[in-house]
């Protein structure tokens, strides 16, 4: 059962939500990063981002960085432009993109039921990646950037958020990008009840998006405990910030891929290749996108085909079943030798909101041959995680994001 609990947010005014938020720090490259934050003393990737505030000779990772985060943070707070609400709440967040709308509550998991695996995962992570975030959030003490997690349809928990959301928002905005963001605050007591109750009913909560953040928050959470063993599980830090959506909520959009060279292979010889597990159908100069499971879109020499896997390459195991796996197994290893899509440098990944023309402008560029994918179902993630099994890298691209700074847990 889910521990699902309301907190007292740390967010930004009214006015002021639209200048402060920012997209996740790992979108950025640090020369992206600095670019961004130009002109722009309220952004949250500042803070996010600290080694922004510094030349290039210092490194990404040095003591000050850190310190940095936590001092920017503070100057926010002290000058009103961030606001701690004095009660426990749940919150909502809105996204509207292209006409599309998705709404998650606002608010902390238990990082117990992250390591007894109430909270389930379907990507491994890695060290190296979390300890940067280990450090800023032990250091700013707070989490700024929320998990996106996602459990499976609760009609109680829409009727709430229904009615809330007739309510005057806490802030309104469309951002840069076209993407609207909105937000409310769910503080009647009832309401709140509510939610909590509902989510104790819950069996399983799925991570989305965010897998390295996630564990890094479980980390700092389990160092806090370390530092003080009379805990009693009521503190803040056996929490971590995050947005929950319901599965018919979400949007998954396709990961597609793009690999160098033919492996030796002529294009000719390659199609014969590929004919050994796919049906194969020349569909001219204008661009396919899949339409259905089973199908992947193939760019070569100028042309697009549509790719039909054969029954008998068909699988019905959580992982093998999935598009990704099938143009792995049957065509991106045996193939073009690309063993370990982790680290081979001859393939490249391409988030479907980059659009087809991208695959077309790389392989004028620096590609070969592309892919697009048919994208995941959220009912594949659910069954790749309720298996306890892992999805292959690049196998899922959540649009919109969520914005880092619009709701700070303090811990």
């Amino acid at each position: 059962m889910a521990t699902i609990k309301a907190f007292e947010c740390i967010k930004p005014t009214k006015e002021l939500a639209k200048e402060v938020a920012a997209l996740p720090y790992d979108v950025y490259n640090r020369e992206e990063a600095c670019e961004a934050v130009k002109g722009k003393k309220y952004s949250f990737l500042r803070i996010d981002r600290a080694e922004t505030q510094f030349d290039s000779s210092v490194d990404t990772y040095d003591d000050r960085v850190y310190a940095k985060a936590k001092e920017l943070l503070d100057d926010m707070i002290n000058e009103g432009v961030y606001v701690k609400e004095n009660k426990k709440c749940y919150y909502i967040y809105e996204l509207t993109m292209d006409g599309r709308t998705q709404t998650g509550i606002v608010a902390c998991a238990s990082i117990d039921d992250y390591l007894n695996n109430v909270i389930k995962k379907h990507e491994n992570t890695r060290a190296e990646k979390e300890i940067d975030r280990i450090r800023h959030v032990d250091t700013c003490n707070a989490q700024t950037g929320p998990i996106f997690l996602a459990y499976r349809e609760n009609k109680k928990i829409s009727e709430v958020i229904n009615e809330v959301k007739k309510t005057e928002p806490i802030f309104s905005f469309v951002a840069d990008d076209g993407i609207k963001h909105v937000g409310y605050i769910i503080d009647k007591d009832e309401d709140i009840k509510t939610i909590e109750n509902e989510f104790a009913n819950i069996n399983n909560i799925y991570i989305a998006d965010g897998h390295h953040r996630a564990a890094s928050a479980v980390k700092v959470g389990i160092k806090r405990r370390e530092e003080h063993p009379d805990y009693d599980g009521t503190e803040e830090f056996n929490y971590f910030l995050s947005v929950l959506f319901q599965e018919q909520e979400l949007m998954i959009m396709p990961y597609n891929r793009v690999v160098k060279d033919l492996n030796g292979l002529t294009s000719d010889k390659f199609i014969e290749e590929v004919k050994k597990s796919f049906d194969i159908e020349k569909v001219g100069t204008e661009p396919y996108n899949p339409q259905k499971k089973g199908e992947v879109g193939m760019y070569l020499d100028n042309e697009w085909y549509k790719l039909s896997a054969k029954a008998e390459i068909l699988s019905d195991d959580a992982v093998e079943g999935l598009d990704v796996s099938l143009l792995q197994n049957n065509v991106l290893n045996p193939i073009l030798g690309i063993a370990d899509p982790r680290i081979d440098k001859r393939i490249d990944f391409i988030g479907g909101i980059r659009g087809l023309a991208e695959l077309e402008r790389r392989c004028a560029l620096d590609m070969k041959v592309a892919f697009a994918m048919y994208p995941t179902s959220i009912q594949e993630l659910f069954s790749v995680a309720d298996a306890g099994k892992l999805m292959p890298p690049k196998s899922t691209w959540f649009e919109p994001k969520l914005r880092s700074g619009l709701f700070i847990h303090e811990i």
